[in-house]
């Protein structure tokens, strides 16, 4: 029989704990409901708030419902910034299902949206911004080149906007409104900055 080597018996046995320990923890981080992100959403400690920051993209809304199922009671979004998103459909689907959840949305001081940003931003009950915050639109454009402008405005293709808006309790009028004037406002490869006259005008802002 072998001799064993108590001292080193015992430190493959610290060693084995310390694995399994650090294994239990990176499991728990990952699968918990105690994450508090979820890529651009951060849930804030009153487990109500939640800081919005960057792009939305084609796992949004999963993030979004992962989140929403680990903390039910979120009541606010803050947008930090949201420049658009990389996913047209994926992001009117969240922002019908942030309406239907009655959150509503605040934009933060210096904070910017802009694109996809501004429609997901209208899908608050209650529409907010700090000082120094920029909203921006433009066309979009499809895989082919084509702009929306190259559409005409009897043309299906505007549809799903125009049923976004109104799908998040805004009449057909204002839609149509809003939406023909953000693709006139600036080709889909530039921005225009709303003015503070434009932003009255289409009550962006409810508060």
């Amino acid at each position: 029989m072998k001799k064993i080597n108590i001292k080193y018996s015992l430190l493959l046995l610290c060693v084995a704990v310390l694995f399994i320990a650090c294994k239990n923890d990176d499991d728990t981080n990952t699968n918990s409901s105690s994450t508090t992100v979820f890529d651009i959403f951060t849930v804030q400690s009153d487990n109500e708030t939640v800081v919005m920051n960057g792009e939305i993209k084609s796992r949004t809304l999963q993030d979004f419902n992962n989140m929403l199922a680990a903390y039910p009671d979120i009541k606010q979004i803050h947008i930090a910034e949201v420049p658009g998103s990389s996913d047209d459909e994926i992001n009117l689907q969240v922002g019908v299902k942030v309406h239907q959840k009655g959150i509503n949305t605040h934009i933060l001081n210096n904070g910017l949206i802009a694109s996809g940003g501004v429609d997901f931003f209208l899908a608050g009950i209650q529409r907010t911004r700090g000082t120094n915050t920029q909203i921006g639109v433009h066309s979009w454009a499809d895989g082919n080149g084509n702009e929306a402008t190259d559409f005409p405005t009897s043309s299906s293709e505007h549809l799903r906007y125009i049923e976004y808006y109104e799908g998040i309790g805004y009449s057909n009028q204002w839609s149509r409104d809003f939406y023909f004037y953000t693709i006139n406002a600036a080709s889909a490869a530039n921005i225009h900055w709303m003015t503070e006259a434009e932003i009255t005008q289409y009550e962006l802002i409810t508060q």
